[in-house]
């Protein structure tokens, strides 16, 4: 099993833009997408297997936002505790977009290899993304 964790506040991949340059239409990341993919890649390169995972991947991705300064004591309390969980956007799935484009070429081949997965969103005081790799085994 391959675990990591990302600090700092986590960015969700965001909506592609478009440009047209000699009447080529062209799709890129936005400039904080591309950012933390970056620092995704330079976070899981340490984790790095000697060769690239082959075959089916199994993923748990852990997304813990900031609490927000606007809660109690009491409601920060509970929301470290994971009795109160973040419910606004981004989804947790744009979070899992991103991770997954990020770890292509440095922990597996494609993230198409990926075909499980539990990804979560919760509060805390220390914002990171915690993510664990598992090869399955074929059935």
């Amino acid at each position: 099993m391959i675990s990591f964790t990302v600090y700092g506040n986590p960015v969700a991949q965001g909506r592609p833009k478009f440009s047209s340059h000699g009447g080529f239409t062209r799709a890129y990341d936005p400039k904080n997408s591309k950012d933390y993919k970056d620092y995704v890649r330079l976070a899981a390169a340490e984790h790095a297997p000697a060769a690239l995972l082959e075959g089916p991947l199994g993923m748990v991705l852990t997304v813990y936002r900031s609490t927000p300064k606007s809660f109690s004591q009491k409601k920060s309390a509970q929301a470290e505790a994971g009795h109160i969980v973040p419910i606004t956007k981004p989804d947790v799935d744009n979070y899992l977009k991103g991770v997954k484009d990020a770890l292509k070429g440095v922990i597996w081949k494609d993230d198409s290899q990926v075909v499980e997965v539990f990804a979560r969103k919760r509060y805390s005081a220390r914002p990171r993304i915690e993510v664990k790799i598992k090869e399955l085994s074929q059935l």
